[in-house]
């Protein structure tokens, strides 16, 4: 007899949303906003989360860090050994430039004092002998400096990195559901780590280096003139500050324009994520507004980085000028008293500001340092937390087997995550060993659930979930698991082959074992005639497979895995009748000698369960068998059948055993629903009435199973969706800016002073000097004079730097806005089969937005930029140099490539010479990601292990390569300073030879030495030039192929017919399809299909038999090779496109919603803005209002609701009555 626990019979059972969690992907949606509001009618922003609040929150978890030393916590011997030599290297390195400045006053004095002295070259040679020493000696230690730390660097990263995906592969599903998602876990370990990594590499060697030039500098400066070091030190604390708050600035800054583009980022992501969405509802231009809007502060940002940078820029060049002019003033009263010579004081000006400007360059070490210590604290923090239930524990019972006896005893529990909102209240579930119980009831009832604490996802608060009679949390917590298997309601697939998808359920795997489950779960079939078979790669969250196909491979991972107990979340909800059919058949087979729970809401596929538990909010209100529980006609389990009718004759097939396998696959949404859903909008169409007017001939063989999601082609390539990048029109790029040419004039003529500075500097140097060694009467005169000229210098910096970026950055910014907004324009209007290209998804489509459009600027307002002003400093330079001493100019020119190559190094070294980990580790990130986002189903499959393996085995090749660049660095690092000094002593050498025999003088010598040497420095600032213009190039190229490619179905084109009124008549005569990427498969050979106005019709047959291909055909997201498609008699290509797609509503399998409101994602199926009136009464339509109107927190509602609102906000409106409807 069927049991009844306290349940009406005449109460309707009321529409819940589980609690908290489901094991369903589908419910579980970030992707409505934790902003979102729940739309009620008596509060328009009724539930809302408070934005400020959450960032708030953000900023006070930011703020915590860790100790400095702990950043180095999980350093092995071989990390302490790399780290202590790349300390003593990084000293030496830093101690080198001091020692420099001592030889550098000790050849301006052997310069000086011998000017008429034949013996010059005997004496400066001597010198010069000595920068080869340091030369050797600067080379060996700058290499130990930077490889040592380097390579440390990169070996803790990826240790950490590792440690902390097994720490979160530990955590328990609570964990996932309070304190982290996805988003963070990927942003950590790509993001994160790099900040970790950045704060204990090459950034503490330069610290050290940056700090040991400092104290030498000023222990240097104290010996040589102590006097003249403390009026300078009244200028180090202006110096010091202004670099440091300059650098801090323009770090806040770029923070704040990354954060600005982020949100444009979201928009792109979430169009072409849902593109079929977008195209469905004509959302295109919304989309196009809304990324303009979000672009308006990325650009602001832009023009205030650029501002802020030259501003800082100039403050520091300013300062450092007049401190040499002040310094150039005092120093000549000290030799006027005898007090020092020319050298000492050059030896002392040179030593304390290259003790103060590098004291300045550690600014950017200490920032980062703060910021791997704030990434380090969150990520330490999950390394070292042990969770409540850890799959880690090797304690616990392991028993020799499991009969499989399971009992839910007195339990009490509610979510973690909202523990206000109790799901079960004294529960209790006995299930014997080798029983099949099935739990069927309305969503949120927690059917869901039993299976969660079965497989102890989570703990009850009381009560006691039970195992052959033995507490569940007795066992050991991975072995229990391996002792059960899960096939859950939305399949989780991971992004490698089937056959690895497969072999997830089982260490060690044959090939034989997964082709037997192939066959078993009836997937065999549609894997044959893959081209790649089991190789076959299922993209991201199986993408690539149809629903039916994915819901497959689940099943046959699960089979391989030879579970005791069988846990199946709507394990066949996916798959067509007849697939149904022969799965259900060969899961009866292997659930016999096995206990098997089944959660279901097509109650067709669980009429042969021993027993049948109807749950409602989380009780028990009726049990029995199928003929049992339909005995009492007004029970729960007779409302629920009597519900899924759709008509007479389905309801004697679900009466009919013998008939269950005729039952009409209806998608995930409940047979009645989508009745309903029919008389609502028109008037009842019965699907056994309409049924008669379909007229079908596929053309296809029998049993062939084709996906109806196309799959790419096995290598197809950017070149097969844009064809060959073309050559780049730098006219056409200019034409781009052309709105900007005022600007980028101003900003010209500021280049051009900017490039002059610096060879100006030396120029005003080599005579500074010069006058040190002049009588007293002239060396009074002229020493003021210079000191003028230095400060008059330092103002011009002062207003040209900020001047030249404010300018440049004005011109780039609304380039990359311009280009930026034209090509997501271009985008949206693409036609859909563009988007099924590997090289169109939504990342690929964000990063040339983000990237590409960002590199053009190298190629037009930045490059002219970087062109006048290198143009500018080598004219300059020349001019200064040639006219002092031409001979020693071509000399000293031969050389510079020396010069030039180690200001290059130098650039690079305070920019960082670790490779983009980012872009290294980025096959390792996507592991994480989709382990992280399938975290249900690692824990289920116990396949923690497997994924850290794969995700080591990805982070080898990456690790290796940053070991070898650090290598290589400090090889070009070491050279680079050795062949500075051997510069210096060839110049000066060569130089004293020239004075020697009379073709030069001794202010000659030093002003072509100092005019060529700033001159080559100013060049090697903008060295990056000629690889910026490579890579900008490449963007251009595939920018422009996106903004010269005319879509083939163009939502933008408003050509075309629209009717007055739609009656709904569709014929499909003659269609041959078949998708882009798959041009050898047919999916379609002569269609013939006529659906009448007003009636409903229903597509049935094989999971890729083309079902949903009709849909996208008549929303035209395709278009047919041969034959066609009318509306209302009139070929659906001859109406506007626009006007056609809005006649059409669409309810999709996996419906997609946007990152906002509930609001706005209702009124999206709506052009212009839908009033709150429409929203309610689509809401209420869609039988969503009721769950609406009760959240408090919009973490875990079902989506299905929501999307049929988008539809229903059209049908409010009276001058709409005649729109067709899709439910797939």
């Amino acid at each position: 007899m069927a049991e009844t626990n306290g349940f009406d019979g005449n109460h309707q059972l009321t529409q819940e949303e589980e609690a908290a969690t489901s094991t369903s992907p589908a419910v579980e949606i970030e992707a409505v906003a934790p902003t979102a509001a729940a739309t009620t009618s008596s509060s328009p922003n009724g539930g809302q989360l408070d934005p400020e609040q959450q960032e708030s929150e953000k900023e006070e978890t930011g703020a915590k860090t860790v100790p400095f030393y702990k950043l180095f916590s999980f350093a092995d011997s071989v990390d302490a050994g790399l780290m202590i030599v790349g300390t003593i290297g990084a000293v030496g390195n830093g101690l080198c430039m001091p020692f420099m400045t001592v030889l550098f006053g000790e050849l301006i004095n052997s310069f000086g004092q011998n000017q008429n002295n034949k013996d010059v070259i005997h004496v400066v040679s001597k010198v010069s002998l000595k920068f080869v020493y340091l030369a050797l000696i600067a080379g060996v230690v700058a290499f130990l400096q930077v490889s040592c730390w380097m390579v440390t660097g990169e070996r803790q990263a990826a240790r950490i990195r590792s440690l902390y995906l097994k720490a979160i592969m530990r955590q328990d599903v609570a964990f996932f559901d309070k304190e982290m998602n996805t988003g963070e876990v990927v942003s950590r370990m790509s993001g994160d780590t790099v900040l970790i990594q950045d704060a204990m590499g090459e950034k503490v060697g330069k610290f050290i280096q940056l700090v040991s030039t400092f104290l030498g500098g000023f222990v240097v400066a104290f010996i040589k003139g102590w006097l003249l070091t403390l009026v300078l030190l009244s200028c180090i604390p202006i110096l010091v500050l202004t670099g440091g708050t300059t650098s801090i600035a323009v770090s806040k800054v770029s923070s704040t324009g990354q954060n600005a583009y982020a949100k444009a980022a979201i928009v792109v992501e979430q169009t072409i994520g849902s593109i079929r969405t977008v195209a469905s509802f004509s959302g295109e231009k919304h989309a196009i507004t809304k990324y303009d809007k979000s672009l308006l502060g990325a650009y602001k940002s832009g023009i205030q980085e650029g501002l802020t940078s030259g501003l800082g820029v100039g403050v520091v060049f300013c300062v450092a000028l007049c401190t040499y002019s002040l310094a150039l003033w005092f120093g000549a009263k000290m030799i006027l008293n005898n007090r020092y010579t020319g050298g000492e004081v050059i030896n002392v000006i040179v030593a304390v500001l290259t003790g103060s400007m590098s004291l300045g360059q550690a600014s950017p070490c200490v920032t980062a340092f703060s910021a791997g210590q704030a990434a380090a604290f969150k990520m330490f923090e999950t390394i070292t937390r042990k969770p409540e239930i850890d799959i880690y524990d090797n304690e616990g019972k392991k028993l020799h087997d499991i009969c499989g006896d399971i009992e839910l005893r007195d339990v009490f529990f509610s979510y973690p995550a909202r523990p206000d909102e109790q799901i079960f209240n004294g529960f209790s579930l006995s299930i014997p060993s080798g029983m099949t119980v099935a739990m069927v009831g309305q969503s949120g009832s927690g059917k869901s659930t039993v299976i969660s604490l079965i497989q102890r996802f989570y703990d009850p608060q009381s009560g006691q979930v039970l195992i052959d009679g033995i507490n569940i949390k007795d066992f050991q917590l991975k072995w229990v698991r391996e002792k059960m298997g899960l096939v859950s309601q939305e399949p989780v697939l991971f992004s490698c082959s089937i056959k690895d998808n497969i072999a997830y359920g089982k260490d060690g795997a044959t090939l034989e074992e997964i082709k037997a489950a192939t066959k078993i779960a009836n997937a065999a079939k549609f894997i044959a005639v893959l081209p790649q078979g089991l190789d076959t790669m299922v993209g991201e969250h199986g993408i690539q497979l149809s629903g039916g196909q994915k819901q497959r491979v689940a099943i046959a991972r699960a089979i391989l895995k030879d579970p005791r107990i069988l846990l199946l979340d709507e394990a066949t909800s996916a798959l067509d009748a007849e697939s149904e059919r022969v799965v259900q058949e060969a899961l009866d087979k292997i659930m016999v000698s096995r206990t098997t729970v089944i959660v279901a809401h097509r109650l067709s596929t669980v009429r042969n369960a021993n027993m049948i538990a109807v749950i409602h909010q989380g009780k028990i209100v009726e049990k029995g068998s199928h003929s049992e529980l339909l005995e009492d006609p007004e029970g729960a389990y007779s409302q629920l059948i009597r519900l899924q009718k759709v008509n007479k004759d389905s309801e004697q097939v679900a009466m009919d055993p013998e008939k269950s396998d005729s039952i009409i696959e209806s998608g995930r949404q409940p047979s009645q629903r989508i009745s309903s859903l029919r008389s609502t909008s028109r008037g009842s169409s019965e699907l056994g009435n309409s049924s008669r007017h379909l007229r079908v001939s596929f053309g296809l063989p029998i049993g062939l199973d084709v996906s109806d999601t196309p799959l790419p082609k096995e290598g197809a390539s950017y070149n097969q969706s844009l064809g060959n990048p073309p050559k780049v029109s730098l006219l056409r790029l200019a034409h781009l800016n052309k709105p900007e040419v005022p600007v980028l004039i101003a900003g010209s003529i500021a280049a051009i002073i900017n490039g002059s500075i610096l060879p100006t500097f030396g120029l005003l140097l080599s005579e500074a000097i010069y006058t040190f060694f002049k009588p007293p009467h002239q060396l009074k005169k002229d020493s003021k004079f210079w000191a003028i000229m230095f400060a008059l210098l330092g103002v011009a910096s002062l207003f040209a730097y900020p001047a030249r970026t404010y300018l440049f950055s004005v011109a780039g910014c609304k380039l990359t806005k311009r280009v930026r907004s034209k090509c997501f324009e271009k985008v949206v209007q693409m036609e859909v089969s563009w988007f099924d290209e590997p090289d169109n998804s939504s990342g690929a489509i964000g990063a040339r937005l983000s990237a590409d459009a960002a590199s053009i600027r190298a190629l037009v307002g930045d490059a002219l930029g970087q062109l006048v002003q290198i143009s500018a400093s080598a004219i300059a330079g020349l001019l200064i140099a040639f006219t002092a001493c031409w001979q020693l100019a071509l000399i000293v020119l031969a050389l510079l490539p020396l010069m030039g190559l180690n200001g290059y190094v130098q650039l690079k070294f305070m920019q960082g010479f670790s490779a983009d980990a980012k872009l290294m580790y980025e096959e390792a990130s996507q592991v994480a990601n989709d382990a992280v986002g399938s975290i249900r189903t690692i824990a289920s499959f116990c396949a923690e292990e497997k994924v850290l393996e794969l995700y080591k085995s990805k982070c080898d090749g990456p690790m290796k390569t940053g070991i070898r660049q650090g290598v290589i660095s400090g090889i070009g690092f070491g050279v680079s300073f050795a062949l500075l000094f051997l510069f210096y002593a060839c110049c000066f050498y060569i130089g004293a030879k020239l004075v020697e025999d009379g073709k030069a003088k001794f202010n000659g010598v030093f002003r072509v030495f100092f005019a060529l040497s700033m001159a080559a420095l100013a060049i090697s600032e903008s060295s990056g030039l000629a690889s910026d213009t490579t890579k900008a190039k490449g963007a251009a190229a595939s920018i422009f192929a996106i903004l010269d490619r005319k879509s083939e179905i163009d939502p933008s084109d408003e050509s075309g017919m629209t009717l007055e009124s739609v009656k709904g008549e569709i014929e499909l005569h003659h269609i041959s399809f078949k998708y882009p990427t798959r041009p050898d498969f047919h999916i379609f050979r002569d269609l013939n299909l006529n659906i009448q106005s007003g009636k409903t019709v229903a597509l049935v047959g094989e999971s890729g038999s083309g079902k949903s291909t009709v849909i996208a055909l008549l929303q035209r997201f395709y278009d047919p090779e041969s034959g066609n498609i009318t509306l209302d008699g009139i070929e659906i290509q001859r109406l506007q496109l626009k006007w056609l797609r809005q006649q059409m509503g669409l309810v999709s399998q996996e419906p997609f919603l946007f990152n906002e409101t509930i609001r706005a994602n209702i009124a999206y199926g709506k052009e212009g803005n839908a009033t709150e009136a429409e929203i309610l009464a689509a809401s209420e339509l869609a039988n969503a209002h009721s769950f609406i109107s009760g959240l408090q927190h919009v973490r875990t509602l079902s989506p299905s609701y929501i999307f049929l609102a988008y539809i229903f906000v059209d049908v409010v409106i009276p001058s709409q009555p005649e729109n067709v409807y899709f439910i797939t």
